[in-house]
């Protein structure tokens, strides 16, 4: 397991350092926290729980909606932006971002991400 925590560190690492993203995290789908890369640590256990929860009620209205399954939520508020994306059916990743940065790098960055998380966590 110490080998799938290293791998999980150097991904949220490598995360972490894309242009405007300020922390990270990688949580079990029922909203566990797996590791992460925040300053705030208090409030990571609930941020992860949080996510697992907006993620799947996104999931369960597009479904509803007939919309297929949604591969993230983005949040934006005055401050920063909330992503959080699946990362198969074991994991997903939490992403805060900078109010002002660009998606596109960062979407880019997330997706080759929970990729290689899903890879891991096989």
């Amino acid at each position: 397991m110490t080998g799938t925590l290293d791998m999980i560190d150097k991904l949220l690492v490598d995360l972490k350092n894309v242009g405007g993203v300020m922390a990270c995290a990688a949580a079990s789908r029922d909203g566990l926290l797996i590791r992460s890369l925040m300053q705030k640590e208090q409030y990571v256990e609930s941020l992860a729980a949080m996510s697992a929860t907006m993620l799947g009620a996104a999931e369960t209205a597009t479904i509803h909606a007939e919309m297929g399954i949604p591969t993230r939520v983005i949040v934006e508020s005055d401050i920063g932006k909330l992503i959080v994306e699946g990362a198969g059916p074991k994991a997903l990743l939490i992403l805060l971002a900078n109010k002002d940065s660009g998606l596109g790098l960062i979407l880019l960055e997330l997706d080759r991400s929970s990729q290689k998380l899903k890879e891991i966590l096989k």
